[in-house]
């Protein structure tokens, strides 16, 4: 479990991706090279292997925090949108991306929806690793030689 925090987060990412295009129910949709990630950003990604990128990186988000929705991933992958004369904004990242690597993880069967506590809040709180998940995330830390 310690070995996830101790390596670098750039390497580890890179190394989960490699293991996330051998699952087949990881695939990039057709439409993600036409789509931005963002409002902030300016152009379409060019990137081929983003899609399994974002999946590591939100998958290692997740076992970091527990328990997280779309709402706190679209915060954390948003930016700041250059506006021209006007002051920068931050602006959140897309939905679209986030919600259908969710639906993937799920599919796989390395995330679900965490049911949370009963009858303290009637939303659902988002998404926690499976056995499964976790299983594949201390594997992927293990490979880098710890």
């Amino acid at each position: 479990m310690g070995s996830i925090y101790n390596l670098d987060a750039k390497e580890y990412n890179s190394k989960l991706a490699e293991a996330l295009k051998k699952i087949p129910e990881f695939k990039a949709p057709e439409w993600i090279s036409y789509v931005k990630s963002s409002s902030s950003k300016e152009r379409p990604i060019d990137d081929p292997d983003f899609w399994y990128k974002r999946a590591a990186s939100i998958l290692r988000q997740i076992y970091k925090k527990g328990v997280i929705g779309v709402n706190r991933l679209r915060t954390k992958y948003g930016s700041r949108k250059n506006r021209g004369h006007k002051p920068e904004k931050f602006r959140k990242a897309g939905g679209k991306i986030i919600r259908t690597i969710l639906q993937q993880c799920d599919k796989a069967g390395l995330t679900e929806i965490d049911k949370g506590v009963r009858g303290v809040r009637t939303r659902k709180p988002g998404r926690k690793l499976t056995e499964a998940g976790k299983k594949l995330m201390e594997s992927a830390g293990e490979e880098n030689g710890n």
